[in-house]
């Protein structure tokens, strides 16, 4: 909740070393409009299967992939419910206002969402929201209507409990976890409590007397609770605690954590929800693209995890831009070495959200469909092989555009069925079914890799080396992996140590995911040569079943 939303030729390089396994792919190209035949035909070879294994254990939820539906912009499934609650919200056309989106659609489509590779669902949040305010209402769910004592009131307009009952059950029966959106930060503009409690938030005329205006000053103007005061403390943990009981969420993403005290969050709020539902898993939402070192506050008052902002600066300033490689290479590098493997790991890693621009928007104007979609594809290769649990944002699995201001389109009615998916679509990028075929294919690699969603990380080669290419190589017991991001606007050929996977030389290696790369390399002198084209990628490894 960061924005003022509640605002009105080839070449050679010489070997690199380290630093510190099959697909039904054809050659890969995700151009606009063309449909990419190979890449479909794969997709609709065998519809409605589910493309994840069973799932993890449930204190791991690093083999998942994480789904962010905004609900009010996902599915109307309920259209009777779109008028209920404050009046003069609902108006489908109007970026501001409710577009009816509820419960009920985003229960119907659950088998979408499994289909895709999703195991959970983090839903923005379900509480009721304040009266309009000009031209707004809090369709997005980050103004709630607080009142005390508290009322655990939810937004009408997104449904009933026994909704949200079945929505969560629906999930669980489908082997999906679901994710609770809360907020402690704020309430609504003009909500009760305000006026009830004006001692209970922060004045902006005196909050920058008493330390960090992050925590202590208001955001975007909205009413700033005083967690240090024992009585608010006291109210926002009852009515988180009663959310949890009542819901039954699997996680829980707390929304604006940087602008909140960790000591709150260690003293009251993780250990009351944890005593409610022990097991939660807790992501911290924390905008700071600087580095990861300001999470550590937060991770050790409680949480499991917190968004990884630094790399999604970097993987949007490396492929969405056309920028250097290193920038990604840097930023993992700080990851691991500020909060160690086991925590970098545990990051949640994204592209976009309903925050920031839509990552295919932030690249420069005037390219062709052709070179949009190929940044995009390399970006979707790092956001599954890179250490880090992967987020999409509804739409993007299928190539949605839409800029800062422009983020928070409904899903359209097309998105659905394979079949109207194919082509191109206003508003999007590319095949709209080949970018669904390539982000389902990929959430199957990872889930079926060990070493892509826990094994370790050793860098092989970045853009220094002489191209603009990151490889690195990702191990566990179960396997081990040779992944390349080729950032390069040229064709190059590179050569990559093998010495960090422990291959043999004449072992083959076979690409797992068929986007430009040779499909077939073999371990020479303890390495590898790969001639690339343009902004391509690969992940290789020895093919199962073989030695």
């Amino acid at each position: 909740m960061q924005r003022p939303e509640h605002t009105p030729a080839s070449r050679k390089n010489r070997v690199a070393g380290p630093r510190a396994g099959h697909y039904c792919f054809a050659a890969v190209r995700l151009a606009l409009p063309v449909v990419l035949a190979g890449l479909c035909a794969c997709a609709s070879a065998s519809p409605r299967t589910a493309p994840v294994p069973s799932r993890a254990p449930d204190d791991d939820w690093r083999h998942g992939l994480l789904y962010l539906a905004l609900t009010d912009r996902f599915a109307d499934g309920d259209p009777s419910n779109d008028d209920a609650g404050q009046p003069a919200c609902h108006d489908a056309t109007a970026p501001d206002l409710f577009h009816g989106g509820d419960l009920a659609g985003l229960r119907a489509h659950i088998p979408y969402l499994r289909d895709l590779g999703a195991t959970a669902v983090w839903a923005t949040p379900l509480t009721a929201q304040v009266p309009r305010l000009h031209d707004a209402c809090g369709y997005h769910g980050y103004w709630t209507n607080a009142v005390d004592p508290d009322d655990g009131a939810l937004e009408p307009k997104l449904g009933s409990w026994d909704e949200v009952a079945a929505l969560v059950g629906d999930l669980h029966a489908a082997g999906m976890r679901f994710v609770l959106d809360m907020v402690v930060n704020h309430p609504g503009r003009g909500a009760p409590i305000v006026r009830q409690h004006p001692d209970w938030f922060h004045s902006d005329d005196t909050c920058a007397s008493l330390g960090s205006r992050d925590i202590h000053c208001s955001l975007h103007g909205l009413p700033d609770y005083a967690q240090e005061k024992p009585e608010v403390a006291a109210y926002l943990t009852s009515a988180s605690r009663a959310w949890v009981r009542r819901v039954k969420p699997d996680g829980i993403r707390m929304d604006t954590a940087k602008n909140v005290a960790a000591s709150y969050f260690a003293d009251s709020f993780v250990p009351a929800v944890r005593a409610e539902k022990p097991g939660l898993f807790l992501v911290a939402e924390y905008f700071e693209e600087s580095g990861v070192a300001p999470l550590v506050p937060v991770l050790d008052a409680g949480f499991d995890s917190a968004f990884d902002f630094p790399l999604h600066r970097a993987l949007v300033d490396s492929f969405a831009k056309g920028g250097s490689v290193d920038l990604v290479a840097d930023a993992v590098a700080r990851a691991i070495g500020t909060l160690g493997m086991d925590r970098a790991t545990r990051l949640v890693s994204f592209l976009d959200n309903h925050d920031v621009p839509r990552f295919l928007s932030e690249a420069p104007e005037g390219l062709d469909g052709d070179e949009l979609s190929r940044r995009y594809a390399v970006a979707l290769v790092a956001l599954f092989t890179l250490p880090g649990i992967p987020q999409l944002y509804q739409g993007d699995e299928l190539g949605m555009l839409g800029g800062y201001g422009a983020q928070r389109h409904d899903m359209p009615s097309w998105a659905w069925q394979s079949s109207t998916r194919v082509g191109a679509h206003p508003g999007f990028a590319g095949d709209a079914q080949a970018v669904f075929a390539l982000v389902q294919a990929l959430a199957k690699l990872r889930a079926g890799d060990e070493a892509l969603w826990r094994g370790s990380y050793a860098e092989v080669l970045r853009a220094r080396a002489g191209a603009n290419v990151l490889a690195f190589a990702r191990a566990a017991a179960g396997g081990r992996d040779l992944v390349v991001l080729d950032g390069d606007a040229a064709p190059l050929t590179v050569t990559l140590s093998t010495s960090a996977t422990g291959w043999r030389d004449g072992t083959v290696l076979h690409d797992t995911v068929g986007l430009g790369a040779p499909a077939v390399v073999t371990v020479e002198r303890g390495a590898v040569t790969v001639a690339l084209p343009p902004r391509a990628a690969a992940v290789y490894r020895v093919e199962r079943g073989s030695r």
